[in-house]
């Protein structure tokens, strides 16, 4: 969203943390009073990453009245569960589909090893989301995160100690200081483990979400930049808009979307659907009934953007097995059956940024300027 635009965040955080989750805590606003906002047109240098090897068909520029592809973003915070790579990759390569893992750096420091992060204005050896676990436990991460660089999916920042509203310093109230010593603290982190095999360039990390959407962008995205990061997506529209630059970052915006078999809007993430079902509570026996509302609500989504605006469809989740693995099972069988579709592409972030590199500014600039659509 546009800086000005104010935020109404009930900012929900799940404190018990779900072994099969990978030790991976819900995050972002439960529901939001976002409003929609006139997307700005780029300003100064776009920010652009580095064109993919063998670029596919789709990475070109439009021909004139074309359409753009409809993009659907499947990403992931966290980014650690051994179980869900294992899923999540081969159901992606049977779908030509590319996805983007959001990482949290500590899941690459062994517990034995947790006092070489220091969070900012936190004790050293803590976060909030625990560490990686035994070596072996993190030796295994690496090994599913270099299968997912290899099959050309993305690697992002999810940051590091997930220090949410409410765990004081949180990430909301970090001035740009404290992101550039939390920014480091990752980079360092990833040094170690480039060190012990992992296959990831410092210069493929272009961008993340923060933890729980907070922030003081203000303060955050010149962190970010000097980091070299060229996007975020943490920000929340109402509907799905096309990014814009927003301080010299792509702002990829997380959709607040309605739930038609509720009549209620939420942000598009798995824990917020979680929350809004049923408070965020342990039901397994109605994950087939959760997973059906997740799926009608994708499907209503893709609707309204692909006969709309064609904006990117960015959609949150975890690797968890909440309520009887519903939400997974949702994005799983949407992946399935979207990214066959005509005319859709499910594509990383930076993906979608070459396209954009590669489209007329002017033409760019009215996609921008499109109504977002809303189901």
């Amino acid at each position: 969203m546009t800086t000005g635009v104010a935020l109404a965040l009930a900012l929900v955080l799940l404190l018990v943390l779900d072994p099969d989750a990978e030790r991976e805590v819900a995050d972002s606003a439960a529901t939001s009073s976002a409003q929609p906002s006139p997307s700005s047109p780029p300003s100064g240098p776009a920010s652009t990453v580095p064109a993919p090897p063998k670029p596919p068909a789709w990475m070109r520029k439009l021909a004139v009245g074309e359409k753009p592809p409809q993009f659907v973003l499947f990403s992931f915070d966290g980014a650690s569960s051994k179980k869900h790579w294992g899923r999540v990759l081969p159901l992606a390569q049977k779908n030509n589909a590319h996805v983007t893992g959001l990482l949290s750096g500590v899941y690459l420091v062994p517990d034995e090893d947790r006092e070489i992060y220091t969070g900012p204005g936190h004790p050293r050896g803590r976060s909030s989301i625990g560490f990686g676990g035994s070596r072996q436990e993190v030796v295994d991460r690496i090994e599913d995160l270099n299968k997912a660089i290899a099959a050309g999916h993305e690697i992002g920042t999810h940051y590091n100690g997930h220090f949410c509203r409410g765990d004081e310093p949180s990430v909301g109230r970090w001035n740009t200081e404290q992101w550039n010593a939390e920014l480091d603290a990752f980079k360092a982190i990833l040094d170690k483990a480039r060190a012990a095999g992992l296959k990831l360039p410092q210069e493929a990390i272009r961008g993340g979400r923060t933890p729980c959407l907070e922030g003081d962008w203000q303060k955050a995205f010149p962190a970010m930049a000097a980091h070299g990061l060229v996007y975020d997506t943490s920000h929340v529209s109402l509907g799905v808009r096309w990014p814009s630059l927003q301080n010299g970052l792509w702002e990829f915006p997380m959709p607040e979307v309605r739930v038609p078999a509720l009549g209620r809007r939420v942000v598009m993430m798995d824990y917020n659907f979680w929350y809004v079902l049923n408070g965020a509570r342990e039901e397994p026996a109605r994950a087939a009934e959760f997973t059906r509302i997740v799926v009608d609500t994708y499907r209503s989504v893709y609707q309204a953007a692909l006969t709309g605006n064609r904006a990117p469809l960015v959609i949150g989740n975890h690797f968890n097995d909440w309520a009887g693995s519903a939400f997974s099972n949702a994005m799983e069988q949407y992946l399935g059956e979207v990214c066959g579709q005509a005319e859709t592409v499910c594509a990383t972030y930076a993906e979608v940024i070459q396209w954009m590199t590669l489209q007329d500014p002017a033409i760019l600039q009215q996609l921008q300027q499109l109504p977002a659509a809303l189901n």
